[in-house]
């Protein structure tokens, strides 16, 4: 029986969408100070670079219901679709697309093992492995024709949208400090904690390249976990990140005892009319602030690198053929290809290199089977997946929690998106927890990849330090 099955057999309470529409010119970063002081915040975007994702920010707090799934629970797919069955929306959404409410939050990588038959990991952070909340109001920003809209479900719908109306005017009136610059190029990391030395990875790198000998995988994505002490507040981490590191698939949520901080490059899925896409990042390459000849020179020169690497271009080429099969399993045939092949993008301090892979889901498709269908991601795990993932239970002596997992939200409209929980700190007890990783193949070259979390971890710790001042 699929979950839409499931979901025929539960009773929704059917939610009627409320809104406005105006035009206001408000600091996006005030209108981030302001949210983040409400219970239970959250926020999706809040900078400008939304533009060349989605085009919407959203901004949410006090929400209706919370749903948690933690390690010591059995079935969670089931329970989450018993949540996902409460609520029904009885009026059509808005035209423009734009997430008309429902669940927002995050899964957790470990989510996997309740999918496949993966071993479990020591879990020191003790995160859920799912966290989403209700949300029945919320604030939303079209970055393409610079105007908001205030939506609301039922209940109380014109108290909810004068609440809403009234964090507008707040953030009206704020007026926040420039967050401090970061010279990312020399920041120190000597006294910055790690999950394992670097003869650790390196032995662990051995462990894999005999795996990829022996035919068990062509790739495996490894990643290592930083950590230091946090003494600023989380919020002040998202301004950071925003001014100077800002991400398409940004993401802020305030989950009272731990914080997650998200400028995520990489779309994981986007649902929208029961057309999926997904988007991988394979290939990374180091983009410097453009202030001198020289700089331009290096971006130039590493840009090329990226464009003609054949390690990277076959990377990426086995994980759209591993997302290709994963969506096929949830797709109507014939209706599965690639709609973009490797392109390059640019980042504040990286260039990508990216595809997507899109399908039309089939009629009895819904939700939690795309999640057992896709996640993870196969860009953070490698190919195949399943072995992929066993052997990184083996060798990474921490559980990711939520880093690779996904953040985003599924609507009532049956849409959804979620990033790939990349470049995502962790607060927790006064310490930020970063994680970075990148593609193990046959020819790759131990140093270089070690180098290359360094690279990816940099930015993060730089914002860290700077906001730590």
């Amino acid at each position: 029986m699929t979950m839409a099955s499931l979901q025929n057999k539960s009773q929704k309470t059917l939610c009627r969408l409320h809104y406005r529409k105006i035009n206001a010119d408000i600091n996006l970063a005030c209108i981030n100070e302001a949210v983040s002081k409400l219970p239970n915040p959250t926020i999706l975007g809040g900078n400008p670079s939304k533009e060349n994702g989605d085009g919407f920010s959203y901004w949410m707090a006090s929400p209706k219901e919370v749903f948690e799934f933690n390690a010591e629970q059995k079935n969670p797919l089931e329970m989450l679709q018993k949540a996902l069955n409460k609520y029904k929306l009885s009026s059509p959404p808005l035209p423009e697309g734009i997430f008309t409410g429902g669940w927002v939050g995050f899964f957790g990588y470990e989510l996997g093992r309740y999918i496949e038959s993966i071993p479990a990991k020591n879990d020191d952070l003790h995160i859920p492995l799912i966290r989403l909340l209700f949300y029945d109001q919320l604030i939303a920003y079209d970055h393409r024709k610079k105007v908001f809209w205030l939506l609301a479900l039922d209940d109380d719908t014109h108290q909810k949208l004068s609440f809403l109306e009234n964090i507008l005017a707040q953030a009206k009136d704020l007026s926040l400090p420039m967050p401090p610059r970061a010279d990312i190029e020399n920041i120190d990391i000597s006294h910055i904690r790690s999950n394992m030395t670097q003869d650790y990875y390196l032995r662990a790198f051995e462990k894999i390249k005999r795996h990829i000998y022996d035919g068990d995988v062509y790739q495996i994505n490894f990643s290592k976990r930083f950590d230091c002490v946090y003494q600023a507040r989380p919020i002040d981490l998202f301004h950071w990140q925003n001014r100077y590191k800002p991400s398409p698939y940004a993401a802020y949520i305030d989950a009272g005892d731990f914080q997650i901080v998200s400028a995520s490059p990489e779309m994981f899925i986007t649902l929208k009319d029961r057309t999926i896409r997904t988007k991988p990042i394979k290939g990374t390459r180091k983009r410097i602030e453009e202030t001198s000849v020289d700089a331009r020179r290096t971006n130039r020169d590493n840009l090329q690198q990226l464009l003609d690497s054949v390690k990277e271009n076959a990377e990426l080429n086995m994980i759209i053929d591993l997302e290709r099969n994963d969506v096929a399993r949830i797709c109507k045939p014939g209706t599965r290809k690639v709609i973009q092949p490797r392109t390059i993008e640019t980042c504040p301090t990286v260039f990508h290199a990216v595809a997507t892979v899109s399908g039309r889901l089939r009629d009895d498709v819904d939700f939690c089977d795309i999640l057992k269908a896709m996640f993870p991601g196969g860009s953070i795990t490698g190919a195949p997946k399943i072995r992929s993932m066993q052997i990184i239970s083996e060798v990474e002596p921490t559980a990711r929690g939520i880093y690779t997992g996904s953040i985003g939200y599924r609507g009532l409209d049956g849409n959804v998106r979620l990033n790939i929980a990349i470049r995502t700190i962790i607060i927790k007890n006064k310490s930020a927890y970063v994680q970075a990783g990148g593609g193990i193949v046959a020819d790759s070259d131990p140093q270089a990849e070690y180098d290359e979390t360094i690279t990816k971890a940099r930015a993060l710790l730089a914002g860290i330090a700077a906001v730590n001042r």
